[in-house]
């Protein structure tokens, strides 16, 4: 259990507060997380890693020279939110672009894709890791589809030393892959962990038992077994670990070695484990260089540890033994390079500086606030229907969620507009609002759409009709992209390709086609009534989904006609 909570839902917030309390020198808190203390080099890429809390020491704690720039934190085992990972890059990047990281899994890929596209829009370099390492999730074929575990630090220390070193963004980037394509974990669990304020574990595993290959917040893991004694428990890691060779590894027998606890096992035991681990990997013929042994990615209080190897090259190696210096990882001596100035301001939400913006496009911009204004009438004139219809294919907050999201949005959008904001900015701020407020996987999404969208147009030329069906192609693309979703997974993407299909065929007038092009979304929207969902809440619920279209396709085919029907009245 956890023993010390002021309130259990602040817990994530007191804690990074109290982290940078105790870190005053190294670390600024920032509007979703922490960044360093002294600013990014100018010019230099800044590794901005994260996730949810509950992990510490990641990803607060590797903030630093030698690693880190920035980390967003989410609340307990959720993805940061994209205003918060929007926000702690901002004050992270300084001229050289940003590398967003994170382990793989579906909320840090969407909002960390977001923010992405909010970073792009301000005509930020951007680019993205995703940590694959743990091979219970997935098979050898798709290592770039499985989830991050440990692997996260090897990873991200490769490629903060890169940067140290004087990586571009480019460079920074491909030790990044290069990295991750090398790396491979296993873990184990005795026992579940407890979330702050709870009474009990998120999840037992039986008394005497041990399951192998769980996830860091308790996803269920691939065998159960009765728990063996250090020795035993040393093999089937080292087993693990080692039994497939990443691509372009093979013949390489110098590793880069993890050994963490995720948060109840403690060092003397973990020292056991190693005793037993090292003379393995010595009997196989790997030579470990510089090896970690302790708590490192945790999970809160979970009884349980996982093995890390990152096989090594002499460019990954030297990578892994560079000096780095963070509140929970400090070795090698002094970190060389620069280090950045004295921060003297920090970023805040909200105090984006509207670029100049010429007098067609603050008109186009008008019309776009308009538009969203009109949209908003719309779902709140619908928000009844949605939510029935979500109430028997999903958890009944369609309606209400979509709401909520285009008042945000067409606040934001109204905003930009009275502070002089042409199309791109007004539909860019718009999107951002949609993600911050809208909540949920469809909020992000629908975030991501407008502002791929508005990346299309531009705030100093007016949005003609050849640029429209471009601009919702873009969004549709976004979408499609971060959710993961394909067609017959029951999701408004069922809607959206073939309304992309038929804009695409036909663009031009962008009204007539558009009207057009809903006309096949509503037709494929009413058609996933027969679908069993495979993606999204509605899964769970399996054949009681038949026979109720998808709100989120019905949602979408709506807005798409009422969009095709004001640009043809125009």
């Amino acid at each position: 259990m956890t023993y010390v909570v002021q309130e259990p839902k602040e817990f994530p917030l007191d804690a990074v507060t109290g982290l940078v309390a105790a870190h005053p020198a190294e670390l600024l808190q920032v509007h979703g997380g922490v960044v360093r203390r002294h600013q990014t080099p100018k010019g230099q890429p800044a590794l901005v890693i994260g996730g949810g809390s509950g992990h510490y020491p990641a990803f607060a704690g590797w903030v630093g020279p030698g690693l880190g720039h920035g980390a967003p934190c989410g609340n307990i085992f959720a993805s940061p939110s994209s205003e918060q990972v929007f926000s702690v890059a901002k004050n992270a990047e300084n001229g050289g672009g940003v590398i967003l990281g994170f382990g793989n899994y579906a909320g840090d890929v969407l909002h960390f894709g977001v923010a992405a596209e909010q970073l792009r829009a301000e005509g930020i370099d951007v680019r993205i890791v995703k940590v694959s390492d743990d091979i219970a999730s997935n098979s050898p074929e798709n290592h770039r589809d499985r989830r991050g575990i440990a692997g996260d630090l090897v990873v991200f220390k490769a490629v903060g030393a890169a940067i140290q070193r004087g990586a571009d963004i480019d460079e920074a980037e491909r030790i990044a892959t290069k990295a991750n394509d090398a790396t491979r974990s296993l873990g184990v669990a005795f026992d579940g962990c407890t979330l702050p304020g709870a009474a009990d574990a998120l999840f037992h595993v039986p008394e005497g038992r041990m399951a192998i290959g769980l996830g860091i917040h308790g996803e269920p893991g691939i065998d159960e077994i009765e728990r063996p004694d250090a020795k035993t428990l040393a093999r089937i890691l080292v087993d693990g670990a080692t039994k497939e060779m990443p691509e372009g590894c093979d013949g390489r027998k110098r590793v880069a070695v993890l050994l963490n606890g995720l948060g109840r096992v403690k060092y003397e035991e973990l020292f056991v484990l190693w005793r037993f681990v090292s003379e393995l990997l010595a009997e196989r013929g790997f030579d470990v260089v510089r090896p970690e042994v302790g708590e490192h990615v945790t999970s809160l209080d979970m009884a349980g540890l996982s093995l890390t190897l990152m096989h090594l090259d002499d460019e990954l190696e030297q990578l892994w033994l560079d000096p780095v210096d963070t509140p929970a990882l400090r070795r090698g001596g002094a970190v060389e390079g620069p280090l950045g100035e004295a921060r003297e301001e920090v970023f805040q939400v909200g105090e984006q500086v509207i670029p100049e913006a010429s007098e067609d496009s603050r008109a186009s911009a008008g019309r776009v606030v308009d538009v969203l204004d009109a949209l908003q009438d719309l779902l709140e004139d619908k928000e009844e229907e949605l939510g029935r219809m979500d109430a028997i294919a999903g958890d009944g907050d369609h309606g209400s969620g979509m709401v909520i999201g285009i008042r945000a949005a067409a606040a934001g959008a109204r905003r930009a507009r009275e502070q002089g904001a042409g199309a791109r900015t007004v539909l860019v701020q718009a999107g951002a609002r949609w993600s911050a407020d809208g909540g949920g996987t469809s909020g992000a999404l629908w975030g991501a759409f407008l502002t791929a969208a508005g990346r299309r147009f531009s705030d100093t030329e007016p949005i003609t009709d050849e640029l429209i069906a471009p601009a919702l192609l873009a969004g549709v693309t976004a979408v499609r992209e971060l959710g993961g979703a394909e067609p017959g997974d029951k999701t408004m993407v069922d809607a959206m390709v073939p309304f992309a299909s038929a804009l695409e065929a036909k663009p031009t007038p962008a009204g007539a086609a558009i009207t057009a092009a809903a006309e096949d979304a509503a037709s494929a929207a009413e058609a996933t009534a027969s679908i069993t969902a495979s993606l999204g809440r509605a899964r769970f619920l399996n054949e009681r989904s038949i026979g109720t279209p998808d709100p989120g396709a019905v949602s979408f085919s709506m807005m798409a006609a009422l969009l095709g029907s004001l640009l043809s009245s125009n």
